[in-house]
């Protein structure tokens, strides 16, 4: 072989793969490697490791307008590199992404490089599988590198160091058509179903689903409308009936979640500690702290389907009645029970029922008791319950790269964008939101079902959907990207609570202004505003969201273009 030797970033990822521990190195290399059906699934394995999918997009949510967190509300400004306009190419985020994508894509290229030794001692079927589950892994990955960076380098075979120092960046035009290839290939090659004896390799669903993804990004509409259309014809694929019940970590191998990567604490792999503990509440051990913004709480329809300052459902003191019913599965309610406490944010409610014990206690999750904890008054729901506080708070909720929900949605705002069949794109919503609301979509009088309206109505119909469906689930910020409202929605203030908790007991609850002393309206693109709360002294704000638009694409990774000569960077960075 060739000497290679080990770069940091992208030249790490193009030279050889058994640099990078592919195999154990007293089993071989890819010159005596990949010779059997053993060797063939124990490197297809590699491609699904977590950290190829999760990192950094696994962060996501928490750089869109869904999340607020308590840290950077307490210091304004320090938002993070994505959401304060400082993003470069020295950041984790940009980093990560970059790096990992590249690894995945050598581990593919070096599989489909050397899966011909395995002929004649493979059956033929099974060696395209395992070349279909190499495209499927390469085509995800330059779907991510396009979308957050656009013109990438672009390589399908194992370089030499010299080879990748020369590498400079394709245009996203031809990366993009490549990548549609190897979805193809894969969806050509992969079987429907492995059976219960392989959950996580990749199946024709699975190439599709991500396909339609991905089309439906680059705006190549016709293209993610036949990939979801495809997928959903399979016919093994449905919505789980409760939705609440979908996420969490019990809930494993069921047919809504189309891509999935468990966690295990067998294996340890587990959810992230910060993550756990950010999440829970502090009257159950947690820190309270990550939490879902005001933003998000005022987007969820009422059960009319009218948005908040048009419903006459509404009411702003108790902003969880009458809401379509995924408000209060993602959002914990005021009053409710969660991890086995009442919760309660007022700071009137200095105690609380202790549902474990049957005993009052006092209440670490309002300002008034315990100044670090919500900021905004809200914790998030989803996915979250007493389950996360066994085992030394050890979480294997299994992490869900995409689901039939989203196919659906595909393809609704797919037909949309096209103008075309508007009454297939409203059935496919609505059979998203009658599962909300717990009755088959044919029951139009147990939930506000969309009609076939106005291509811009329709419009905003699917872009609601999807947030009140896909809240805390990395979306959010690709979604206002591709739709041109990144710069619109995430250039402004996170509101919060007033951060003197006395005050807010004496000027908003005493006087009656708990939670909202009014409606925030509601504009034409779905967004919040809080301003006359502001105005009114109901309210503060925390940190500044600011995204320039220079970050609809993500700067390349400083360190990649020293190694590089050629790699140019993005304007503005």
């Amino acid at each position: 072989m060739k000497t290679k030797i080990l770069l940091a970033g992208l030249c790490v990822a193009l030279v050889s793969c058994e640099d990078m521990n592919l195999i154990p190195k007293s089993e071989g290399n890819t010159e005596s490697w990949y010779t059997t059906e053993t060797e063939l699934n124990l490197a297809s394995n590699e491609f699904y490791i977590l950290g190829y999918w999760q990192e950094p997009l696994s962060s996501a949510e928490q750089w869109s307008d869904n999340t607020t967190y308590r840290l950077v509300n307490r210091n304004p400004g320090s938002n993070g590199s994505v959401l304060d306009g400082t993003l470069n190419g020295q950041q984790y985020e940009v980093y990560a992404l970059w790096q990992q994508s590249y690894k995945l894509i050598a581990r593919a290229n070096t599989m489909l490089e050397n899966i011909h030794k395995a002929e004649g001692n493979v059956p033929e079927e099974i060696l395209n599988r395992y070349a279909g589950e190499a495209y499927f892994a390469r085509a995800c990955k330059y779907a991510d590198l396009t979308f957050f960076y656009g013109d990438v380098p672009y390589m399908e075979k194992t370089e030499t160091i010299t080879e990748a120092e020369r590498q400079g960046r394709r245009p996203v035009a031809e990366v993009k058509e490549l990548t549609y290839q190897d979805f193809d290939k894969a969806i050509a090659s992969l079987p429907v179903s492995y059976g219960q004896s392989n959950q996580i390799h990749a199946t024709k669903g699975v190439a599709l689903a991500m396909k339609a993804r991905y089309a439906l990004y680059m705006h190549d509409y016709d293209q993610a409308e036949e990939a979801a259309k495809q997928c959903i014809d399979i016919g093994i694929y449905s919505l789980y009936p409760d939705f609440s019940e979908l996420f969490l970590q019990k809930t494993k191998n069921v047919s809504e979640k189309i891509f999935v990567l468990p966690r295990s604490i067998e294996n340890s792999v587990v959810l992230d500690s910060w993550i756990v503990k950010n999440g829970l509440p502090r009257n159950a051990g947690g820190y309270g702290s990550y939490n879902p913004s005001w933003d998000l709480l005022a987007s969820y329809l009422c059960t009319d389907g009218l948005p908040i300052d048009e419903s006459p459902l509404f009411d702003p003191h108790d902003p969880f009645k009458n809401r379509d019913p995924r408000c209060a599965k993602t959002i914990v309610a005021f009053g409710s029970e969660h991890c086995g406490y009442e919760f309660n944010p007022s700071p009137a409610a200095r105690s609380i029922m202790n549902y474990t014990t049957g005993k009052i206690q006092a209440n670490q999750d309002t300002r008034i008791v315990n100044q670090y904890t919500s900021y905004n008054g809200l914790l998030w729901k989803k996915g979250i319950d007493a389950s996360w506080l066994d085992n030394g708070m050890q979480v294997e909720q299994d992490y869900t790269i995409i689901r039939y929900a989203d196919v659906l949605l595909i393809y609704a705002e797919a037909l949309i964008e096209q103008n075309k069949n508007l009454a297939a794109a409203a059935d496919a919503i609505n059979e998203v939101r009658a599962r909300a609301y717990g009755v088959d979509k044919s029951q139009t009088d147990s939930y506000p079902a969309v009609s076939a309206q106005s291509q811009e109505q329709m419009r905003k119909a699917v872009r609601i959907e999807r947030r009140m469906e896909f809240a805390m689930e990395n979306q959010r910020l690709q979604d206002l990207m591709r739709w041109k409202l990144a710069e619109k929605a995430l250039n402004g203030y996170n509101y919060i609570m007033l951060m003197d908790p006395q005050k807010e007991l004496t000027d908003v609850v005493n006087k009656g202004n708990w939670f909202w002393g009014m409606t925030p309206q509601i504009d034409e693109d779905g967004l919040a505003d809080f301003s006359a709360l502001f105005n009114a002294s109901l309210c503060t704000t925390g940190a500044k969201r600011q995204f320039p638009s220079r970050e609809m694409l993500w700067p390349v990774p400083t360190h990649d273009m020293e190694l590089c000569p050629n790699l140019t960077n993005n304007p503005g960075y």
